[in-house]
């Protein structure tokens, strides 16, 4: 089709690099009752830019970083906004291939520092909603990253899909103790924006959720905060809420033998548009402040296993040396309890399993009780959902249970990072 065969409509798509279901949810999303259309009846704002420019443009948004999604290996930055989202009723796999395609255009541009279109917060219409909510302007990138994952609940004959769901790509089962809200848990469509500045992440998911108007609806999100892993040597080890150093034997960058083995799916792992991705475990993690805060510094060392103030193992050392589970106290008791947390995660423990942790902390008010409602959003990427089960039912008898609340839920497999000039999913959809 010429330029001067298309619609006012098709050309303002042209220009912001986004489809026409993008814009109208940029529009509406925002609230506004229908889109404002100028004189000749299309709408207004993006038709100012050349062509060249914006298919410059749309080549750089398309552009990866390598073979993995960022935000998994990624430095973990400081602050979260994770969302999960289901797809609307009657929506089609054109709408599901349509929505990936929108999103990965602006998720690119917003983690280049940019606004999620050309026109963005003031460049368009002043009689039309902004293209970008505008919260960002004048702030870095911030090392914004965003990844994207597909629930088990995506696979089903809404898109034709069933054929391409991965072995072990399930809801994951019922954990001894529990207590899951499903108003936070699960969902078609995940989103994990992680950056340094809080406002950055929020604003990476007000706008993409703008852009999913009509075709995918929030199902439930949470903002974090203050890391609780380490994905690089250079980073300190942080600390949770208990107090305790946490993440300090989390798989590395660098280790790419460990990764490979751990974390990414390979061609013969799983089906080939999965290839070089992961899966996400998400458990939003409870924790009974008040009861923690009360209870002596040896028994929390205890449930733990390492010393609050150094994090070194109760066998002795330092924080990065190995646990000896066969040391024994002036007692002749073992150093570290058997049903400790160090104990009951550890590799040795769990058939030698290791996940790649990026959790957060999390405060959300107060509960009706006048308690904090506070804990960690568990977040971790493996290379079958199979390996976290194995660790969680080792849980099972961890002493820190009598502290934690496992209330939310959620497991999605995540894709390799898209090709230059396709969108993420694309293997899945054949787009």
């Amino acid at each position: 089709m010429s330029d001067a065969e298309k619609t006012s409509d098709e050309k303002a798509s042209d220009a912001t690099g986004l489809s026409r279901r993008g814009l109208m949810g940029l529009a509406l999303g925002a609230g506004a009752t229908g889109l404002v259309v100028g004189a000749g009846g299309g709408l207004v704002g993006g038709q100012a830019y050349a062509l060249e420019q914006q298919k410059a443009m749309r080549d750089a948004a398309a552009a990866t970083t390598g073979i993995h999604q960022p935000g998994i290996t990624t430095p973990v930055q400081e602050h979260l906004h994770f969302a999960a989202y289901d797809m609307m009723a009657r929506t089609t796999r054109d709408d599901l291939a349509e929505l990936l395609s929108d999103w990965t255009y602006a998720a690119t541009r917003m983690m280049q520092g940019l606004e999620v279109t050309a026109t963005g917060a003031v460049g368009g219409s002043p009689e039309a909603p902004p293209d970008d909510t505008g919260e960002a302007l004048g702030l870095p990138a911030s090392n914004l990253t965003i990844t994207f994952g597909f629930g088990p609940s995506l696979f089903d004959a809404r898109f034709g899909l069933e054929d391409q769901r991965p072995d072990g790509l399930e809801r994951l089962p019922a954990f001894l103790g529990d207590d899951l809200d499903p108003l936070r848990s699960d969902g078609d469509l995940c989103i994990q924006a992680c950056a340094d500045d809080p406002q950055v992440a929020v604003h990476a998911i007000r706008n993409l959720s703008r852009i999913a108007f009509g075709r995918a609806t929030i199902r439930w999100s949470q903002l974090g905060f203050g890391r609780t892993s380490k994905t690089t040597s250079e980073q300190t080890t942080p600390r949770n809420l208990f107090g305790f150093k946490d993440g300090t034997a989390n798989i590395l960058a660098d280790d790419t033998a460990a990764l490979d083995e751990n974390v990414w799916v390979s061609a013969s792992e799983g089906p080939a548009w999965l290839a070089g991705g992961s899966y996400l475990v998400a458990r939003r993690i409870s924790m009974l402040i008040e009861t923690w805060d009360r209870t002596r510094l040896a028994e929390q060392d205890r449930v733990i296993g390492r010393d609050k103030a150094k994090g070194a193992p109760l066998s002795g050392g330092d924080e990065f040396t190995a646990p000896d589970f066969a040391a024994t106290g002036s007692a002749g008791a073992p150093a570290i309890d058997p049903r400790s947390h160090v104990r009951r995660a550890h590799p040795d423990t769990n058939g030698g399993i290791r996940l790649l942790r990026r959790g957060y902390n999390f405060v959300d008010g107060t509960t009706d009780l006048g308690r904090l409602n506070a804990g960690l959003f568990f977040l971790s990427f493996q290379k079958s959902p199979q390996r976290y089960i194995t660790v969680q039912k080792a849980l099972s008898t961890d002493a820190m249970n009598e502290y934690v609340r496992h209330v939310g839920s959620g497991l999605w497999a995540v894709p390799p990072a898209p090709a230059a000039g396709s969108s993420v999913g694309a293997g899945l959809l054949g787009s």
